[in-house]
This record gives structure tokens, sequence and C-alpha cells, in this order.
């Protein structure tokens, strides 16, 4: 029996590269073991065949950004990026990405969620996502879809929209609609953490359960909880 080896080594064994490159050439998703892509150059490998994929590049992998649906009760964002794996991947993510170990490393979380809610969590590898972000929170509007229970007037649905304090702040206009007869829609920018379940409370209304699905101009799109897609090349935040 040969004695297992690592990937790294065996594929500078059959392709002459160096140890750099074969470690470029397997994180980059370019070396299948019996037919199966390996991402990590340390993973050993004995009789298994082992290739080099046609056009495979010997490069760093590009920075991407990960759109990740929160579960209920879980967002706390460490424990969710330690929790990511490419099997949580969502199967419909129209990106063209492939999905790779090297993706769920060095993530920094962006736009924190509200305290208590679900949905759309940014996390990138990507210094210029993270610097957009940072820079533009105050004027990048977020959407949530909010489930209460109670009576609402039209009169108190006026002032969601514009008239209510909070923390004696007057809070700045925002939109707010029935989505249906037990969700409403908020589209508003940068809001204060708790302000969402305040601003209900005061017009009478107690929130059950609330989720962003939109920040800025990038949806949450299907991703089920605890799944996560890709930021696309032509979405924009």
């Amino acid at each position: 029996m040969t004695e297992p080896i690592r990937l790294s080594k065996r594929l500078i064994e059959l392709v002459g590269c160096s140890r750099r490159e074969a470690e470029l050439y397997i994180e980059g998703g370019w070396v299948t073991v019996d037919g199966e892509v390996i991402d990590a150059p340390h993973f050993k490998v004995a009789e298994q065949q082992v290739a080099l994929l046609p056009n495979a590049v010997a490069a760093p992998l590009d920075p991407v950004t990960l759109l990740v649906h929160i579960p209920p009760g879980h967002n706390n964002a460490e424990r969710i990026t330690e929790a990511l794996s490419t099997a949580s991947h969502w199967p419909e993510d129209a990106s063209g990405i492939r999905p790779l170990k090297g993706h769920l490393t060095n993530l920094t979380a962006c736009i924190p969620l509200q305290a208590g809610a679900e949905g759309l969590h940014v996390l990138t590898q990507d210094w210029r996502i993270e610097r957009k972000l940072r820079d533009d929170i105050v004027k990048m509007e977020q959407e949530y879809v909010v489930e209460v229970s109670g009576e609402l007037s039209e009169r108190d649905l006026k002032r969601l929209n514009h008239g209510l304090v909070f923390n004696n702040y007057a809070l700045p206009p925002c939109k707010v609609s029935w989505q249906n007869e037990t969700r409403l829609r908020f589209a508003l920018k940068n809001p204060i953490p708790g302000q969402i379940v305040s601003m209900c409370n005061e017009v009478g209304l107690k929130v059950l359960s609330f989720k962003r699905i939109r920040v800025g101009g990038v949806p949450l799109s299907k991703v089920a909880p605890g799944q996560w897609r890709y930021l696309a090349a032509k979405e924009r935040f």
C-alpha cells in the first residue's frame, strides 16, 4: 500500500509545479480526486486518481460577498460565520461562482440586522464592498417585513411613515405599508437598534417576527433559512 501524502505534494509530482502553485491550483478548485473537486491542499491521498482540470489558473481566489439567510434567533454574526459550509450553499444560486472553502474564511460582517430579526445578512471578503456599506449605511435603504398583531388605524399608519420619536430622537420619514392583513413592509435608512419594534409598540402593535429582505438594491431572493448565496457580478448595493 502507498503511504498517504498531501494532495499538494501529489500534484507537484504530477505536473511539476511549485508548492505555492500547487496550493493555488487546489484552493482555486482546479484539482479533482477520483472526479471530485478537493480544495484542501492538506487532504491526504494514496491510490486515488488526481487530476488538474483544463484551463486551471494558479492564482489567489477573487474576494467574494455572501448573502446569508439568518434563521430566527440566530443573528450572532460570529456563530453564523463559523457555521457556514459549502453544504449550505443555496442550490439555485445563479451567480456562476463555484462554492469553495476558501470563500468561507476571512469574512467581515456588514450592515447588522435589527436585534431579534431574521433574514438577509451580508458577509464579505472584499474591502471595496465593506467600505461602500460602511460609508453609505446612512443613505442605504433597508427593507423589512414585519409580522404584527393588533389594530392599526390610518392615522397611526401615517405616524409610522413619519411622526414618531425614538430615544428622544425624531425619526426621519420612512415607507411603511401593508403587505397583507398581518404583515407590514418597512423601507427605511440606517434603522437604530430596536427602532422597528419600538415604532410598532408606539402605535399599539406587537411584533411577532420580522425579516430583512433587502439591503440597497440587493434582495435576499428565495434563499432558505440557514442557506447562503453569492453576490452576483451585476448586483449593486
